[in-house]
């Protein structure tokens, strides 16, 4: 039987070594994977290049990985706010690397990765010091510069409901970076809501098809065998209608 449901978090993250380049999903808050980046925490794994939005928010989630000084360096296009005290003191002090990347290029970086395509031109970014040191040219008497696709080795995503194929349903917003990064990466390791039947997920509601994911593991009240068979729905649909 075809199964990528895995039993816990620390599972889910045991592969990510030193070094890794990980994409983490998330806009702010809203689909941070906070369940998966807490075990990757306790994992260990350190001199990270971490690929999200922005750069934490408060002392939990990216913060606290950041705090624990696991991170080497930061690809990100929001990356200071009112509670982005943790990155700010570490920027400042050079213990942390920053490359900064405008919303919609690192949006476009990461689908091109998926999509197989190695970089691109763009307007955004031209003449400023975003674009220095890379190549730029006119095209039909507009400036562009060359963006090159971002893919990593691991990508941690927050979804609403998986079956045990792993194809991927979210919710409302919190759906934000996720697919694109879970094509982008080498290995996407998925946390969810809840684990359905195979059958029960709507295909036209089915955002991120199973063949992207690797391993899912549910972080809400579930029910299935030892052998990954389901058994039971979880009873955080109900909260979450």
């Amino acid at each position: 039987m075809i199964t990528k449901l895995l039993g816990d978090v620390d599972e889910a993250v045991a592969g990510v070594s030193d070094g890794a380049v990980v994409m983490i999903g998330g806009f702010g808050r809203a689909g941070q994977p906070v369940e998966l980046i807490n075990a990757l925490l306790a994992h260990g794994a350190k001199d990270l290049t971490v690929i999200n939005n922005n750069a934490g928010n408060g002392d939990t989630g990216l913060a606290a990985l950041l705090s624990a000084r696991r991170v080497r360096k930061m690809i990100c296009s929001f990356p200071r706010q009112s509670d982005s005290h943790i990155f700010d003191a570490l920027y400042r002090a050079g213990d942390i690397e920053l490359e900064l990347v405008p919303q919609g290029n690192l949006a476009e970086r990461i689908r091109a990765a998926g999509a197989g395509v190695p970089a691109f031109f763009t307007p955004t970014g031209f003449g400023t010091a975003l674009a220095d040191g890379k190549e730029t040219r006119e095209i039909h008497g507009r400036k562009y510069v060359l963006e090159y696709a971002l893919p990593a080795d691991f990508a941690l995503v927050s979804a609403w409901r998986a079956d045990r194929w792993g194809n991927l349903v979210y919710r409302k917003t919190a759906r934000n970076f996720g697919p694109i990064m879970a094509a982008a990466a080498a290995t996407t390791v998925v946390q969810v809501d809840e684990i359905v039947e195979l059958g029960q997920l709507d295909p036209e509601s089915v955002v991120t098809p199973g063949i992207y994911v690797d391993s899912v593991v549910a972080v809400g009240e579930r029910a299935w065998l030892d052998n990954g068979q389901f058994v039971g729905a979880s009873s955080v649909e109900g909260a979450a209608a």
